[in-house]
């Protein structure tokens, strides 16, 4: 479909136009605007948007005369139900550092700076009007808006109502014609993955009728898929489709979930067929503060997960329960009934703790790492480039001691700690199913975050049809929208739709399988 004639006949809504006293004709700075008499202007700026807008892509408001502070450059900034896009007066084209999509947008403010005192003296009383937006993807953007105008007013209003709508349907990624695209049930996606895993992909394939009539529990010789979460009844977090040990019954599962945090028992992800070692997560178990509590159901599923060696007379191989989480903060979750658990108590295994930190030692090194790429990246939030602030012909200020503070000061957010210990824990993981055949079970508090990179990126490393497109698509689905990643949550997203007559599936958050 050629884009630009199915866009030629959108025009701008009403509601987004400003009256011609807020508008302004294009400058080349925030100095000549600030300064700039406020006049009405004789045309108006939307005069060839249109050409910018994706399929289903509506304006909500449109400012004029609007600065990118990070580039110094005027322009059209138009709030759409998809994105901030700001578009160039200068060159007429779309500005790519000032046009990002609203579900990128972490959080905005208003702010109001007072001229310096080089400023004219005519107007030193003047503020300038700026709007900062900080993107999901690292981004500090600053817009400057002329004064005695709405203009800033109008953009904040719709970027609280658009960027964080009541609505999952008000999502611009349903309204872009969706429905034009057909894809299979999530649910059938999920079990042609399992009946992979197992090795019996080319004897079954799922089907919708499959999963209405719960004939889907097949097994091989060392495992199964069980239905026993198919209402989610068991684990609200979990897919319907689960698998476990062979020999392992429903009526145990049911037992083992009770002594989970969130009833997040263990449950295998992958499998080495030709070893017969798994790669199983869960949440925390319910030990107490002391470490005492045990469940005896929980300790035989999870001996059931190692399994015999095959092919060999060492028995029982080991396993390796793996806490992403530090020791300390192990420990400490036992205050709160959760811990961790004893390698006494579950046959053949070691604990090992590979102290990555929470989502809020997380959140805290992001904030760093943002400040530390706004310093010191081509284009800042105070429209100074980090060339000219360092002084030098090169980064960190074309010296070796301004390259070592640069580089010190981006060891101080801690985030290149925090990717090295993921890491290296994916990797180790993979390590130890792949060179000793061991079994490996992990966790963290919930399962959902830790838990999920660990996993998928094990499982990345281990099976080499997850390094291609289609397994990419199926491990995603597996191991982060199945097994219940919170997106809602991380992105700041509407977590139902607010209809009552949609599918329950999409509903359901946050798990999607």
């Amino acid at each position: 479909m050629d884009a630009s004639t199915a866009r030629s006949a959108r025009s701008l809504p009403p509601r987004s136009r400003f009256s011609d006293s807020e508008k302004l004709e294009g400058t080349g700075s925030w100095e000549e605007i600030e300064w700039m008499k406020h006049e009405p202007l004789a045309r108006t700026l939307s005069h060839g948007m249109s050409e910018f807008l994706l399929e289903a892509e509506e304006v909500i408001v449109e400012g004029y005369g609007v600065v990118l502070v990070n580039t110094d450059e005027a322009g059209t900034l138009l709030v759409t139900n998809y994105r901030l896009l700001f578009v160039s007066e200068k060159t007429r084209d779309m500005i790519s550092l000032g046009t990002i999509p609203l579900t990128t947008v972490e959080k905005f403010n208003k702010i109001a700076t007072k001229p310096s005192s080089a400023s004219r003296q005519s107007d030193k009383s003047a503020s300038r009007k700026l709007l900062q937006v900080f993107g999901k993807d690292m981004r500090i953007i600053v817009f400057a808006f002329r004064a005695k105008t709405k203009q800033r007013h109008a953009v904040f209003d719709a970027l609280l109502r658009w960027s964080r709508p009541l609505r999952l349907w008000d999502l611009y990624t349903f309204t872009c014609g969706a429905s034009k695209y057909s894809g299979t049930n999530p649910k059938v996606r999920l079990l042609d993955e399992y009946f992979r895993l197992l090795g019996i992909s080319s004897t079954f394939h799922a089907s919708d009728d499959m999963i209405k009539e719960g004939s889907f529990t097949f097994s091989n010789g060392r495992w199964r898929i069980s239905g026993v979460n198919s209402n989610y009844g068991l684990c609200a977090t979990y897919p319907f489709a689960l698998m476990f040990p062979k020999f392992f019954t429903d009526d145990e599962v049911c037992q083992a979930s009770t002594f989970r945090s969130s009833r997040r028992l263990p449950v295998i992800s992958w499998c080495h067929l030709a070893t017969g070692a798994v790669l199983a997560r869960s949440s925390q178990p319910l030990v107490g503060l002391v470490m005492n509590m045990r469940s005896n159901t929980d300790e035989k599923l999870v001996a059931a997960l190692c399994g015999q060696l095959l092919d060999s007379q060492e028995g029982q191989r080991k396993l390796y329960i793996v806490d992403a989480r530090p020791r300390k903060n192990a420990l400490a979750n036992g205050a709160f009934g959760g811990g961790s658990e004893s390698a006494s108590n579950y046959l053949q295994s070691e604990v090992v703790f590979l102290g990555i930190n929470n989502i809020h030692v997380m959140r805290d090194s992001m904030v760093r790492l943002r400040e530390y790429l706004d310093t010191h990246g081509t284009t800042s939030s105070d429209g100074t480039s980090s060339f000219l602030r360092q002084g030098g012909w090169s980064w960190g200020g074309g010296n070796v001691s301004g390259m070592s503070a640069s580089v010190s000061t981006l060891g101080d957010t801690g985030w290149l700690t925090h990717v090295h210990c993921v890491l290296a824990g994916s990797s180790w993981i993979a390590a130890r199913i792949a060179k000793e055949s061991a079994s490996v079970l992990v966790h963290c508090t919930d399962g959902w975050d830790r838990t999920t990179q660990l996993v998928s990126l094990s499982s990345l490393l281990l099976d080499p049809y997850y390094r291609t497109f289609k397994g990419f698509q199926a491990l995603v689905e597996k191991d982060w929208l199945a097994f219940g990643h919170p997106f809602s949550e991380r992105m700041g997203l509407p977590t139902f739709s607010g209809s009552g007559d949609l599918p329950f599936e999409l509903i359901r958050q946050p798990s999607a399988g």
